[in-house]
């Protein structure tokens, strides 16, 4: 992924000031182990362009198979500030979600403009934090789908976090939603994934596998354990129906101002990672 970015001009200075973006981030309005910022943003096909949305809130809801306390709940996350917006290394990983979803079908949702040049594209920065007193959950809902059409997570960094913490399992659609990750059927289980390196990167097709995680757990139980990823949402436009429906709004956002013209994909030797990893999407799809 490093080799991938750098071709779209990131360097050292972008990967490093990405990974402390964990230091800079809200409480979580819902979760008391976790600290989150958000942003919205638009791919666009048609203007081959990238922008930031206005603030919109977050919902999901069991019809979704996201099954938590705050289902259906409004949440409001604190927007993402200077330190993310402008890094070239983040600009670089919406670029690469871009390039490999854009040609990529997917099973349709119920509610979504699946004809649309548009993708709204919600950010996460995410720190998960376990500490003495506190299991940190990365997925506290268990077995779930995020309500889109594909899922991102990359990993910023991690401390005190032990190496079996954190384990991404994919599982079969007819799995049960909000199952533990430890308590799902092994016959619907359909890989799994670690994010152990700066920026391992898993993208799931969200609306045909489900997914769990595992639990943050520290080396030194005396100290708090932390681990960082940015999560990137990607669906079509919501239509009348849908739950997002009345938030799903397109206008620009004013005070923190976004464009980006989205570049010719690399041309030499990460074109090949580029290639294998769309055959990937498109044969899991």
């Amino acid at each position: 992924m490093i080799r991938i970015l750098e071709e779209f001009g990131v360097r050292d200075k972008d990967f490093d000031a990405l990974k402390t973006v964990g230091d800079h981030l809200a409480p979580d309005p819902t979760l008391p182990f976790r600290e989150t910022n958000g942003a919205r943003f638009c791919l666009d096909s048609d203007q081959g362009s990238i922008s930031r949305l206005e603030f919109q809130p977050f919902v999901l809801s069991v019809k979704e198979d996201f099954v938590r306390h705050d289902s259906g709940k409004l949440r409001r996350f604190r927007g993402i500030g200077d330190n993310l917006q402008l890094n070239k290394a983040f600009h670089a990983l919406l670029f690469f979600k871009y390039f490999i979803i854009r040609d990529v079908y997917v099973s349709p949702r119920p509610n979504l403009d699946m004809s649309s040049a548009k993708w709204v594209s919600t950010v996460f920065p995410t720190r998960t934090i376990t500490t003495p007193d506190v299991l940190g959950e990365p997925a506290l809902e268990g077995v779930h789908s995020d309500g889109v059409d594909h899922t991102m997570t990359s990993l910023l960094g991690s401390h005190n976090m032990t190496d079996d913490s954190a384990e991404t399992f994919i599982h079969d659609m007819r799995e049960d939603n909000a199952k533990r990750w430890n308590e799902t059927n092994p016959a619907f289980l359909r890989g799994k994934f670690q994010h152990k390196k700066f920026l391992d990167t898993v993208l799931i097709v969200d609306h045909e596998r489900k997914h769990s995680l595992s639990p943050v757990r520290a080396v030194d139980p005396r100290l708090r354990a932390t681990r960082d990823v940015i999560i990137f949402f990607t669906r079509k436009p919501a239509t009348k129906g849908h739950i997002s429906y009345p938030y799903d709004s397109f206008n620009p956002h004013l005070e923190f101002p976004l464009n980006l013209n989205i570049p010719n994909p690399p041309t030499v030797a990460p074109t090949v990672a580029l290639a294998d990893t769309k055959k990937v999407a498109m044969a899991d799809a």
